[in-house]
């Protein structure tokens, strides 16, 4: 068959069509806007003029479909530019002074921050995509309109990944899923989040998506005459109460199906919301009337009421939540929120923009919205890694609402603790907090906060952050901050350890540090690319570099040779921090004769001289241990382990326990274990003590029971 002859004029090509639609869609701005629209079009289009998509068709349709996104969201010129020209700084020759200059500064500036790292050297694909991210959050935090022209670039992508190879649609979708979907909830976007969700599981798992469609085709077929049913008789209430009220029926997402059957292991059968109703009304008021109403007609499930419009989400969602009993015994999901929060609902942040009608409302979330991400950008560290993982947990789990003590409500995380809730009020309550009194009741810093709690932290100057919080918190605030200070303090402790070990290394080869001239310091910081002494001790404190090998290059010049060795003992109290680690294997304490190992990234580690765990290592290495000596510190105490060997008789754990607090210690931990033929116990104590001789004292305490019959402390290979 002959072709069809050529039209006389040539058709629109799909760029150029789309790009009318393009041009209609920006009726909402003026003619100067417009042009400067046009002249980025222009610019794009020239820059992306040879490159094409994995697909075929011309790059320029990418961007062109996400500046259409972002315009309807009806934002401003800026922000369409911005998202026409967001590829051209990564993948052209183009520059930000170019676009500078072309198109303005706040163009310019989304750009770059829409631009990847491409130019920096990453060790793996997970340390560029932390970087990528931290730099895309730090010029949100400027510029809200970063993100939202993110988030429409990923849906435009993800929407055409069929011509990608598997192994990267499932990377993109599964980034998306972890990061990009979070942050569209987190800005009250859900209408795109769901969007992005159900496109990540088709590309996840197509089969799966591909059986749930149809299962969920069907249900729709086989419920409609229920759900007609419900929809009439939620209409006539509302009329009959006189309550004017849009009710609609809405449908679960395909995601939101699939999560719910694997987090609950149930069945698509067993899957009952999947159908719910929206009620919106006009006004505040209005909402608790048609509550009221709702509750009038079908029971209410008890427990399943949640009040969002009193207290919102952190993303601005508000609406009241029920589930009714309907017909048949159906539970029947309801939400009932006003227009305006309709609105927030579905567009979110950028509700802003969209509705002026909820320009109030919207100005409020991109006040919160902006204070979350300065709250983000508070976490950053110097790991790049680390602040992607605290980010990570702040998007953002289901919140729990407690109180202040002057009654201001805060939105934590589920499982948040108090030591969260103090590094949410402030850094130093954080920093400094000792307990915590919630509900009036004093409480533990690792107890978790429910709705409703009243919570006050009390505070000690003497109180610091240690390890084991980032074991319990919640919060990558929190997280960030006590690693923040951890990281601060070990490397001021280091240093002073450091030090003491340098200057110890130089006495030993005759030299008293005060006699070296400043210039020969000098030569050795620059020489080893330190800024200043303080950070070349810091890396002898951690161990990342030998005080022997540093004492002697500072020497090596003629007129600081060294004079006669000595025998130098570094001497420490044991209360020194971080830097000096007292080892859990043998628990040192004053009097015992004590080893010192610098162990790299910990600092200097302290045994006693006979713990079997170092044997090997002191026989091998002899050259990485020095001599340590105690410094007698008043009011310290240590831990110790003893094990007692006691008749299995009535009331002897209170007689043991009682001879222990005679003698002066604390007992920190308590285990028993009863021999075969329970005759004897075996008792287990960690009990504190200040030196050898107050040890001995407590074991000559608990000797004078008659029912012990051996008692003796415990070395590391028996514990």
């Amino acid at each position: 068959m002959d072709p069809d002859p050529a039209p006389s004029i040539a058709p629109l090509t799909p760029e150029e069509s789309a790009y009318q639609a393009f041009l209609a869609s920006l009726d909402y701005l003026g003619p100067v806007d417009v042009e400067r629209i046009e002249a980025a079009y222009a610019f794009a289009a020239r820059a992306h003029a040879h490159q094409k998509r994995i697909s075929g068709e011309p790059y320029i349709t990418h961007p062109l479909a996400v500046a259409s996104a972002v315009a309807e969201w009806r934002m401003d010129a800026d922000a369409i530019s911005a998202a026409l020209l967001h590829d051209v700084l990564e993948d052209t020759g183009a520059s930000k002074h170019e676009l500078s200059e072309r198109f303005g500064e706040e163009v310019a500036e989304l750009v770059d921050g829409l631009s990847k790292l491409d130019k920096m050297e990453f060790a793996n694909y997970q340390e560029a995509q932390a970087g990528n991210f931290r730099k895309m959050l730090m010029a949100t935090a400027r510029d809200l309109r970063v993100v939202l022209i993110k988030l429409a670039d990923r849906r435009h992508n993800l929407r055409t990944m069929s011509a990608m190879r598997a192994d990267k649609r499932a990377r993109i979708a599964r980034e998306t899923l972890e990061i990009y979907t979070p942050i569209a909830l987190r800005l009250g976007l859900s209408k795109l989040a769901r969007e992005l969700q159900d496109t990540c599981f088709r590309l996840l798992h197509p089969h799966r998506a591909e059986v749930l469609t149809k299962a969920l085709k069907a249900a729709r077929g086989n419920r409609r005459e229920l759900l007609a049913r419900i929809l009439d008789g939620i209409k006539g209430k509302m009329e009959n109460a006189g309550l004017r009220a849009d009710v609609f029926g809405r449908e679960k997402s395909l995601y939101s199906i699939f999560r719910k059957m694997k987090d609950k292991q149930m069945s698509f059968s067993q899957v009952l919301d999947i159908y719910g109703f929206r009620v919106v009304v006009d006004n505040v008021p209005t909402c608790y009337l048609a509550l009221g109403a709702l509750h009038a007609l079908y029971k209410p499930v008890p427990g399943k009421f949640k009040d969002y419009v009193a207290l919102p989400k952190a993303n601005s969602y508000q609406s009241l939540h029920t589930t009714l009993i309907g017909p048949y015994g159906t539970p029947v999901e309801v939400q009932i929120r006003t227009r305006e929060m309709h609105n927030v609902a579905q567009e979110g942040v950028a509700a802003h923009w969209l509705y002026k009608d909820s320009e109030e409302s919207g100005a409020d979330l991109q006040l919160k919205t902006h204070k979350w991400l300065q709250s983000l950008l508070d976490m950053q560290g110097s790991d790049s890694a680390e602040f992607f993982e605290n980010v990570k947990i702040d998007l953002f789990p289901d919140e729990v609402y407690v109180f202040t003590p002057k009654g201001k409500i805060m939105a934590m995380p589920a499982g948040a603790t108090a030591v969260d809730f103090a590094y949410a009020v402030h850094t130093d309550i954080g920093n400094h907090c000792s307990a915590a009194r919630i509900n009036h009741d004093l409480a533990p810093l690792r107890s978790v906060l429910r709705n409703g709690d009243l919570v006050e932290i009390i505070t000690s100057p003497q109180a610091t952050p240690n390890t084991t919080w980032l074991n319990y918190v919640k919060t990558g605030r929190a997280r960030g901050k006590i690693r923040h200070f951890l990281r601060t303090m070990r490397n001021e402790e280091s240093a002073r350890l450091g030090e003491r070990l340098l200057r110890q290394e130089l006495l030993a080869l005759g030299v008293v540090p005060i006699s070296i001239p400043a210039n020969a310091w000098e030569q050795l910081v620059k020489s080893d690319g330190h800024k200043s002494i303080e950070e070349l001790y810091t890396e002898i404190g951690l161990g990342k570099r030998l005080p022997s090998v540093i004492a002697r290059r500072l020497l090596a010049r003629e007129d600081l040779a060294p004079g006669r060795p000595g025998n130098m003992t570094l001497a420490i109290h044991g209360s020194e921090g971080m830097a000096i680690q007292l080892a859990r294997c043998c628990q040192p304490i004053p009097g015992d004769l004590i080893v010192g190992s610098i162990k790299k990234g910990s600092g200097l580690v302290v045994h006693t001289h006979d713990c079997p765990t170092i044997r090997k290592s002191r026989a091998v290495e002899p050259h990485k241990w020095i001599d340590v000596e105690w410094e007698p510190e008043e009011g310290k105490l240590f831990d110790v382990r003893i094990k007692v060997e006691v008749k299995n008789t009535r009331g002897v754990l209170a007689q043991v326990a009682a001879a222990i607090a005679r003698a002066g210690s604390n007992i920190e931990n308590v285990s028993m274990e009863v021999d075969s033929e329970h005759l004897f116990t075996q008792l287990r104590f960690t009990i504190q003590v200040a030196h050898r001789n107050h040890l001995a004292s407590v074991m000559r305490g608990m000797r004078h029971i008659p029912e012990v019959n051996r008692i003796a402390r415990e070395r590391s290979s028996e514990a």
